[in-house]
């Protein structure tokens, strides 16, 4: 694929990949929020989704979708951090559609990064706010 910036930089090869998406917002107002869209490609690395709900650059998501049907799920589970059945991920692109939703790329977190200072604090704040909702 060649962008309107050069050739596409993406380690990772992306699939078109089209299934329901369940996700939520890691901030305080909106964790106990589940959102609805869709996939649009998955790579090893990240997705791009399509939703209804405007995100913000560098939030937190947590994606939960059905990894069961293609083989690259099995590299994705092993490298990225899963969270009660769901990936977590950093919003890296937002672009506005005209039939007012947004194609969103999502950067998977992987295992080595949730310990780096300025992704922790989030994902502890969203183990907490998910272990309260279980809980009820």
């Amino acid at each position: 694929m060649v962008s309107e910036g050069g050739p596409d930089r993406r380690k990772f090869m992306r699939l078109d990949y089209r299934a329901p998406l369940a996700y939520k917002v890691c901030s305080e107002e909106t964790i106990n929020k589940l959102l609805q869209g869709y996939t649009a490609d998955i790579s090893q690395s990240g997705l791009l989704c399509n939703i209804k709900d405007r995100v913000n650059q560098d939030d937190i998501l947590w994606l939960s979708f059905d990894r069961s049907q293609l083989n690259i799920f099995e590299e994705i589970e092993r490298r990225s951090l899963i969270y009660q059945n769901g990936i977590i991920g950093k919003v890296v692109r937002i672009e506005q559609r005209n039939d007012d939703t947004y194609n969103v790329g999502v950067q998977f977190i992987t295992r080595e990064e949730k310990n780096l200072t300025n992704i922790y604090p989030r994902f502890h704040f969203v183990e907490k706010q998910l272990e309260g909702e279980s809980k009820q």
